[in-house]
């Protein structure tokens, strides 16, 4: 097996014995690989040792590794996790299967309106800043509600869950807590009987993995464990702000 495919299998793991240890069903926890200034031949590689679902921050890199590996295409799922800047949306609405990092109103409508019709819904997740940090983007929690409300009548995508990317050594109660703001959306969705899923919590990284795990977490993105420390002559500049 390749030295990638031996890094999948450790970090799968590590997702079995976190769950084992505090309780989980492991068919409940998905594992994303972040792929971000690697190479397409390295998805192929860790695609071709079993993982199907890959994380792109940057839209112009993301989407020329879709392009580069269009023959496996429909095999995998892609997920876009960095910063929507408005006037990237179009590329992001059809190029990805995913977009977790939506974190206001106004980029979900324009994905949703972006999004090609004969394509299957987005999935679409919103970004929460739990801890409140000025450099993080992302909704407050006290937002949160309100805003998964008005998403959730959006077309052409599916509101699937909440993602977070916490404080480095977040505490275990501040991902508890994150876990229950994800129930109470979700039963409020429930109650109202929107078409959307709701089942998605992603949050935890190579680091905080079985913390994420232990607080719920239903989704972990983790590129440094599986890929290799990043390569900074790969990644994307974008120097436009953010509407």
């Amino acid at each position: 097996m390749s030295a990638i495919g031996d890094q999948l299998l450790y970090v799968k793991g590590r997702i079995s014995q976190a769950c084992i240890r505090f309780g989980r069903n492991e068919k409940n926890v998905h594992l994303v690989a972040v792929s971000k200034t690697h190479s397409a031949a390295k998805v192929r590689e860790a695609f071709a040792a079993g993982q199907k679902e890959f994380a792109e921050n940057y839209v112009q890199e993301g989407t020329d590794k879709i392009v580069e590996l269009e023959d496996i295409r429909k095999k995998i799922i892609w997920h876009f996790i960095g910063p929507v800047q408005s006037n990237k949306t179009r590329f992001i609405a059809e190029s990805f299967d995913w977009v977790q990092s939506v974190d206001r109103f106004k980029i979900a409508q324009r994905l949703s309106d972006q999004r090609p019709r004969d394509m299957a819904d987005l999935n679409i997740c919103l970004q929460v800043n739990i801890s409140g940090e000025s450099t993080k983007s992302g909704v407050s929690p006290s937002e949160a509600l309100l805003t998964c409300l008005d998403i959730a009548e959006l077309p052409n995508m599916t509101l699937r869950g909440l993602m977070a990317i916490p404080e480095p050594g977040a505490s275990l109660q501040s991902i508890k807590n994150f876990h229950k703001l994800f129930i109470e959306i979700q039963q409020h969705l429930k109650r109202h009987q929107f078409k959307n899923k709701f089942d998605t919590l992603s949050i935890g990284m190579s680091d905080d993995l079985d913390r994420a795990i232990e607080g719920g977490s239903t989704m972990v993105r983790i590129g440094t464990a599986i890929f290799g420390p990043r390569e900074p002559e790969l990644v994307e500049e974008d120097s436009e702000e953010k509407e």
